[in-house]
């Protein structure tokens, strides 16, 4: 890609941003003063709503509501709980477990750069960290409380809150300021300042071979950049939008589920309709839940592969353990159905290059989680000979028709980092800056 096409993609992403965002308030909230490498200034900016930056005293009161049990039903199950900042804001499991040992639908997503997501949640039904703090705290199976009175009447009545309340709003407990609390603490859990970041700002020995041979194949043959783009604007390693690529369709009967769910959508029972994705089997029809649009069955959010070394098990479910797990899958071009990704191809990726993909997606961790970076790398690499995902006739075109394969660009004529893939500082700047 061009240093030209580069920008006019940037500013594309930009005006894209913008516009998911077009009927909230404007947006002129400055950044903090120091943000890591790989947090993008112009990013924030336009993440942030005006009134709703992270004030020191909004924070402590959100970091505190965000560890409370209390907010449960039976004050055993807070926000922590599935976002566990010691596990990089996840919780290592296939699926979260809320309020009397009930396990959820789905799997627990980082709040890692959460404030950055056009949408929250994997079906995308909350547009604003705010609106996503309410609905686990009423969800029957995570926090299990009945309403948001009662929410407010339980904090009003626990000692310490109300003076906290008085003191950062100025007026007593309610259910939207302790919900702007909790989003306060989640925008100040952004991260970069990771191995790759050092790369592509100079640093060319902050990758190994392997490593770099892996960006090589993540922006060529392997295609991960079709849904994982990136660049300096748009660090997150996501195009923001849904795909089905065939997750929901390897363990069931996914065109009798999906039967099964436009039948009751077409009801326009709403209420029904989201029981549906909250808790039963419809869930994994995701996106079509929320937008009711045929073309969404069994679509779900890209997540961002920022921190994605230490944040498995992977998927909306969860049901792939290591990320050789998850490059198997991709490898076979997904699984069949009929509401899947027109982008889903077998890549013909070969075991070394596996390998070298699965070692560039661990540069991507921030480097205060270096240490347990380096645990879940040793503890997915043991599970190598344990591979159920793995099709390696499909892949290689053996078997079955999904399609050709992508060029891999060449280290040896050029490294991708000098090709303007990624972008650079100055290039977004000049765009952005008001004319003088």
């Amino acid at each position: 890609m061009s240093l030209r096409s580069s920008i006019a993609w940037t500013v594309a992403v930009l005006v894209s941003a913008g516009a998911a965002h077009a009927a909230e308030p404007p947006r002129a909230s400055p950044p903090p003063p120091k943000l890591p490498i790989g947090v993008s200034a112009v990013l924030w900016k336009i993440s942030v709503p005006a009134g709703a930056e992270p004030t020191p005293e909004k924070v402590a009161l959100g970091e505190k509501l965000f560890n409370d049990k209390r907010l449960s039903l039976d004050d055993t199950v807070s926000c922590a709980t599935c976002h566990d900042p010691a596990k990089g804001f996840a919780d290592g499991k296939d699926t979260s477990v809320g309020i009397k040992n009930q396990k959820g639908m789905r799997n627990s997503p980082t709040v890692l750069n959460a404030m950055f997501n056009a949408t929250q949640f994997w079906d995308g039904r909350a547009s604003m960290l705010e609106d996503q703090a309410k609905l686990p705290i009423l969800n029957p199976i995570e926090m299990g409380m009945p309403s948001p009175e009662a929410v407010v009447a339980k904090v009003k009545g626990l000692p310490e809150y109300p003076a906290q309340f008085q003191k950062v709003f100025g007026r007593e407990v309610n259910y939207d300021d302790l919900a702007a609390a909790i989003a306060a603490f989640e925008r100040t859990q952004f991260s970069g300042d990771a191995r790759f970041d050092k790369f592509i700002h100079g640093d060319d020995k902050a990758l190994n071979a392997s490593e770099k041979r892996g960006w090589a194949l993540f922006n060529g043959k392997a295609r991960c950049n079709a849904c994982h783009a990136a660049n300096i604007a748009q660090p997150l390693f996501s195009d923001q939008k849904f795909h089905n690529i065939g997750i929901a369709a390897h363990k069931q009967d996914f065109v009798q589920l999906a039967r099964e769910g436009l039948k009751v959508v077409r009801t326009g029972d709403e209420k029904q309709i989201d029981e549906l994705a909250l808790q039963t089997k419809f869930s994994e029809l995701g996106r079509f839940l929320v937008t009711k649009e045929e073309n969404d069955v069994g679509a779900f959010k890209t997540p961002t592969l920022r921190n994605i070394g230490i944040t498995g098990p992977y998927m909306h479910d969860g049901s792939l353990v290591t990320l050789w797990d998850v490059m198997d899958h991709y490898n076979k071009g997904g699984v069949q159905n009929p509401y899947l990704d027109g982008g889903m191809q077998r890549l013909g990726l070969t075991e070394p290059e596996i390998d070298d993909l699965v070692a560039f997606m661990f540069t991507l961790t921030d480097a205060r989680f270096e240490k347990f970076n380096g645990q879940e790398l040793t503890r997915q690499r043991a599970r190598k000979n344990n591979r159920p995902e793995r099709d390696t006739a499909v892949a290689m075109g053996k078997k079955g028709n999904v399609g050709d394969l992508a060029p891999n660009p060449d280290l040896d004529v050029k490294n991708p980092a000098d090709m303007g893939v990624y972008g650079a500082p100055t290039s977004v700047e000049n765009q952005i800056a008001p004319k003088k």
